[in-house]
């Protein structure tokens, strides 16, 4: 069996300040419990939709909300790239302080264990949601540690935002039935709360943009927004996405470059931001997507409607 390099160890809580910066002390102390600041948890808590023994719903409760960070552990630290600070470490989950103003949806398998081998149903996919009444109040969307949104947000105060992060699967899970699941979760959500546009950032693996040149490319020249529909990653953060001529892309190429979510995001009609951002934690470069829901292409409206039992 081949054993695995050693994981370069970050300070005790470095991983988890940014976002206690944001949000505040006391939501990240909560958010290590899975406990929510908020008066109570999203009332989309029965299953949205069902699919054999996968169903989707929002996170009941604080066991429901470790169960989802422990997901986000395996799938990020163990099976990814990540770096995990001392505080992962010990608890073994991925947790910032976001997590106690965010809503999470789940992808639950009724017939399979959980990650840590005892919880049963498993958490096998999941999704944090995060609306702007409620990041007004709390200290920002998560995507604003990354990218100026303010001028995007404060340009158009007629829209509600909602922010969509975190997203991650389990390995065996990542197919087309868990995916379409986790939208059709999303789907509910934005009948329930009404959201205009849906942002967040979107990740390839790897922190070398010169490796990633083709599709960062092709992203900043054939998917940037019309006037007005932009934002800037944060200038110590800015990585120049413009690496290659456009004459010398090659479409094709390009789109099979692309991870799957971005992709899927392109294809329900979302534009991306200006500049990438290298997260080291994460071992990944980030893009801004942004998705005005009156954008989303007629043909893929079926994968948000809410009903009992998916393909």
């Amino acid at each position: 069996m081949l054993s695995r390099a050693p994981i370069p160890q970050r300070p005790l809580l470095d991983g988890f300040w940014p976002s206690a910066r944001s949000v505040g002390l006391w939501p990240g102390i909560k958010a290590f419990g899975g406990l929510t600041v908020l008066d109570r948890r999203d009332p989309l808590s029965e299953a949205v939709a069902q699919s054999g023994s996968l169903e989707v719903r929002f996170a009941r409760s604080a066991a429901e909300v470790r169960q989802a960070q422990r997901l986000r552990y395996q799938v990020f630290y163990r099976d990814g790239g990540a770096i995990a600070d001392l505080a992962t470490l010990m608890v073994r989950r991925d947790v910032d302080a976001f997590d106690a103003i965010c809503d999470h949806l789940m992808v639950i398998d009724h017939d399979a264990r959980g990650t840590d081998g005892l919880s049963a149903p498993a958490v096998v996919g999941t999704y944090r949601l995060l609306r702007q009444e409620v990041a007004r109040v709390h200290g920002g969307f998560y995507t604003a540690i990354e990218y100026d949104i303010d001028p995007l947000i404060s340009g158009r105060p007629e829209l509600r935002f909602l922010e969509l992060g975190r997203s991650c699967v389990l390995g065996p899970y990542r197919n087309k039935r868990t995916l379409e699941l986790l939208w059709r979760g999303i789907g509910a959500y934005t009948a329930q709360h009404q959201p205009d546009v849906m942002i967040g950032c979107a990740s390839f693996e790897g922190t070398d943009p010169d490796r990633l040149a083709l599709p960062l490319s092709f992203l900043h020249h054939f998917a940037r927004g019309p006037e007005g529909w932009g934002a800037s990653a944060r200038a110590d953060r800015y990585v120049e996405m413009d690496r290659l001529p456009k004459d010398s892309i090659n479409e094709g190429q390009a789109l099979r470059a692309l991870p799957p979510l971005i992709k899927g995001y392109l294809r329900l009609g979302a534009y991306i931001g200006d500049g990438a951002v290298i997260d080291h934690q994460f071992g990944t470069t980030d893009v801004l997507i942004i998705l005005p829901v009156a954008q989303i292409k007629s043909r893929y409206l079926s994968h948000f409607s809410a009903t009992r039992e998916a393909a």
